[in-house]
């Protein structure tokens, strides 16, 4: 996900389900040492997971940030759960980042979408 105000914003597409959506719901610390490069690094990473099909993300002014990660298969949600280097990411997460998260996992049954011509 880029920052630059020039690329444009656009959500992931509708996918054929089933698939599955972990919706990661987070408030973040004052301190964040280290924290975008380590995001930066997990996006580059969580890319190269075969079934990965994209993300979302969005932040509220008050500092509610969600993340909408998408994967085809159980297998390749899994995959991402137990990379080493996501984990050390998660438990550096959980000792300095966030003041408070959530997790939901879920399968996907239905998708569409819309785009304006």
């Amino acid at each position: 996900m880029s920052n630059d105000p020039d690329v444009p914003v656009l959500p992931v597409e509708a996918f054929e389900p089933p698939y599955y959506a972990a919706v990661f719901t987070t408030v973040r610390t004052q301190e964040q040492s280290g924290y975008s490069e380590t995001n930066e690094r997990m996006e580059d990473l969580v890319r190269d997971i075969p079934g990965y099909l994209g993300m979302d993300h969005a932040q509220t002014p008050g500092g509610l940030s969600i993340t909408v990660g998408y994967f085809r298969d159980a297998d390749a949600l899994t995959e991402w759960r137990t990379n080493a280097e996501h984990r050390a990411a998660q438990k550096r997460g959980r000792a300095e980042w966030y003041e408070r998260y959530t997790l939901h996992v879920a399968k996907v049954e239905r998708s569409h979408g819309f785009v304006r011509e």
